[in-house]
């Protein structure tokens, strides 16, 4: 009879246990399903906003319609600026304060844009349109920068060697304007 009893005993423990090691090993599967749940939904996700891409794509006029950007001939190129402060009511900036730049106005196959230069030094990156005879210059702070910074150039005098026109300036809660002069680089 003990030994009757000592083996029900032992066969119970032996079914508990390897009940226990079944039931982890279901858990372990389960867990193993849902990651992979979820990566097929991530990839899900990327083929159907790959799909919508090329989808746009196909829609877009055709390949004649792709526009090259670039500067005319008689903006592209290289030119000394001055920029004074005409008006301000920032900290940062004083009416009379002065800077010579030079000013590089240059394209890629997307985009105008215009390249300020110091001491050999890229200051600021704006991006560029020329229409109705006006070059407006645009450079906006990303939404993380600690200030934001909207700059706006309006350049609506185009000669053959100079280009006039105003920079403005908002910065967070305040605004400074600037004359802006572009004499055509000999270099």
């Amino acid at each position: 009879m003990k030994k009757s009893i000592l083996v029900i005993s032992l066969l119970s423990l032996l079914f508990s246990c390897d009940n226990k090691n079944k039931a982890n090993d279901l858990d372990l599967r389960e867990k193993e399903l849902l990651n992979k749940e979820k990566s097929f939904a991530q990839k899900e996700a990327e083929y159907q906003s790959l799909l919508k891409m090329r989808d746009s794509i196909f829609n877009h006029k055709s390949s004649d319609s792709i526009k090259i950007f670039k500067w005319s001939d008689e903006i592209a190129g290289t030119w000394t600026g001055k920029v004074i402060c005409t008006e301000s009511n920032c900290s940062d900036y004083v009416i009379g304060d002065q800077r010579t730049d030079t000013w590089e106005f240059d394209s890629d196959s997307t985009q105008l844009f215009t390249k300020i230069i110091n001491n050999n030094n890229l200051v600021r990156l704006y991006s560029g349109k020329f229409e109705n005879n006006e070059i407006k210059l645009n450079f906006k702070t990303d939404s993380t920068a600690k200030k934001q910074v909207d700059m706006n150039v309006l350049l609506n005098e185009i000669l053959p060697n100079k280009i006039r026109g105003i920079r403005t300036i908002a910065v967070d809660d305040c605004k400074a304007k600037f004359s802006v002069e572009l004499i055509r680089s000999t270099k």
